[in-house]
This record gives structure tokens, C-alpha cells and sequence, in this order.
């Protein structure tokens, strides 16, 4: 079985931090690429943050310089370190992995930032 678990939404302030976490266990070929999507309700599904094996990482444009992705390979973790957190930010956010595209997921954890 294959198996994506994040940790450490909940609700905060806006200006606060989270640090989201996620794990991967199971029959995973590979997790090369792994990333973080975010849905809010009514809106479309966007990719937040990627990062590759080797460190090579994407954002998208509406969290540069707020959000850090990194990745622990040991542990098959991948984390996300969202600070000056945003209102906008709320949303259930899902932790993915693939090699070179996202093929797991996982359930999601919910950000709420309250203004």
C-alpha cells in the first residue's frame, strides 16, 4: 500500500507561520518530484511548491518569498514552511509524490488564517 500522512494545519492568524508535514510509506517507486497543492473552496486546485531529489524547487508565484519547501529524503518527507501567512492561504492543502508527476496523494490537511 502506498500512503501519503500530512501534519500541521489548523488555524492561525494572519502575519502567523505553519509548518506542514508529510510523509510517504509504502510501494513508492520513486519520489522524485514531490510537491504541495492547495484547493479553497470554489476555486481551483493549485500547485504551491515542488521539489525535486536533487533540490530543484518551484513556486507559485502567489506564495515567492512567504512559502519554503524542502525535503527529507531519509525519512521520505516532504515539508512546507508557510510564513506571513495570508486570509487567502486558507485552503486544504495536499502533500504528492511521483517521479515525474504527481501520482500519489494524500487525504490533506486544512489551513484556516483568520484576518
Amino acid at each position: 500500500q502506498v500512503q501519503l500522512v500530512e501534519s500541521g494545519g489548523g488555524l492561525v492568524q494572519a502575519g502567523g507561520s505553519l509548518r506542514l508535514s508529510c510523509a510517504a510509506s509504502g510501494a513508492i517507486f520513486s519520489t522524485n518530484l514531490m510537491g504541495w497543492y492547495r484547493q479553497a473552496p470554489g476555486k481551483q486546485r493549485e500547485l504551491v511548491a515542488s521539489i525535486t531529489s536533487s533540490g530543484n524547487t518551484n513556486y507559485a508565484d502567489s506564495v515567492k518569498g512567504r512559502f519554503t519547501i524542502s525535503r527529507d529524503n531519509a525519512k521520505s518527507s516532504v515539508y512546507l514552511q508557510m510564513n506571513s501567512l495570508k486570509p487567502e492561504d486558507t485552503a486544504v492543502y495536499y502533500c504528492s509524490t511521483g517521479t515525474l508527476y504527481f501520482r500519489y496523494w494524500g487525504q490533506g490537511t486544512q489551513v484556516t488564517v483568520s484576518s
